[in-house]
């Protein structure tokens, strides 16, 4: 089957009204001499999980399936074989689950995304009516399935321009020519490292550390609130613009571009705390208990004397 086969001819109307029955139960492959179990049109959809561990990686074993009536593609059956298909939940990095869970009203999209995603030449997930899903399609089928799930606008917008930018990046499954994976991988690469250095340098401009750079036009030499203003604004219209370069998938690109500039500040800030828990974590399980007291005691003294001397010295 031909990648063009994939290509909707009518293309699904937005926005979506949600319409959650399209998520049903998907029953249960034969396996091991036990009989198949059907999908059940109009019952509702069950999520059963075994927790498992793989080289340290928390993963779930999915012992039923689920079944997605797309718009486009008809039944989508996920995975073709349970209790051997594996999924980490929804893949979001640790930083950041507080804006987008592992789990929660999205979960029944984000599995069914994972079951869609393969190479292009394993035709194993295709719709019930023998279309196969390439991946571009597959994050398509994702963003929709999240909202007949419940997931709020920018949520679900959010994570369909992640796991874009990840198609764009791996380029794996999507049917494109070797040409066409690199058209797409440089523009993403170009707004991955702007955005990364102009954020560094507002940093350094807006705190006025001196390291013999010049200051961003946009931010300059101003009262801290100018600078803080002009730098959102940058942090905005900069990755706006880079999007134009992503195509197709520019509204990704929009997306992922200001979200990286707003909450790269935010980034920073958690990794230095995540960093201070890990630390911590580290000191009280390899340490012995006795020096791991002497140094908590000496952090506190210089604790209590810094905020001592924020009194009493101005």
């Amino acid at each position: 089957m031909s990648a063009s086969d994939s290509v909707s001819e009518v293309r699904p109307e937005y926005p979506l009204v949600p319409q959650p029955f399209r998520f049903y139960d998907g029953g249960v492959d034969g396996v091991e001499g036990e009989p198949e179990e059907l999908a059940a049109p109009g019952s509702a959809a069950r999520i059963e999980l075994d927790r498992c561990t793989e080289g340290g990686r928390e993963q779930f074993r999915m012992l039923r399936r689920i079944a997605y009536n797309d718009r486009h593609f008809g039944e989508l059956l996920v995975p073709r074989q349970t209790r051997t298909f594996l999924s980490d939940l929804t893949s979001v990095p640790a930083l950041f689950t507080w804006l987008v869970p592992k789990t929660g009203e999205h979960l029944p999209a984000t599995l069914l995304h994972d079951g869609l995603i393969h190479p292009l030449d394993d035709t194993t997930y295709t719709s019930s009516r023998g279309r196969l899903v390439l991946r571009v399609e597959a994050d398509r089928v994702l963003r929709d399935a999240m909202a007949d799930a419940g997931t709020r606008l920018i949520r679900r917008w959010m994570i369909w321009a992640a796991v874009t930018l990840a198609t764009m990046l791996d380029g794996r499954g999507t049917g494109w020519s070797k040409a066409r994976t690199w058209r797409y991988r440089v523009p993403v690469a170009v707004t991955l490292v702007v955005v990364a250095v102009l954020g560094f340098w507002a940093f350094v401009d807006l705190f006025d550390i001196a390291i013999g750079i010049p200051k961003l036009p946009w931010m300059g030499d101003r009262p801290w609130f100018c600078e803080l203003a002009g730098g959102l604004s940058g942090a905005v219209v900069i990755p706006l613009a880079l999007a134009l370069l992503w195509g197709r998938f520019r509204i990704a690109g929009a997306i992922v571009g200001v979200s990286m500039g707003v909450l790269l500040y935010v980034a920073v800030a958690l990794l230095l705390i995540t960093a201070i828990y890990q630390g911590l974590e580290w000191v009280t399980t390899w340490m012995p208990k006795i020096l791991a007291l002497v140094l908590a005691g000496a952090g506190t003294l210089v604790l209590l004397s810094v905020f001592a001397a924020t009194l009493f010295l101005r």
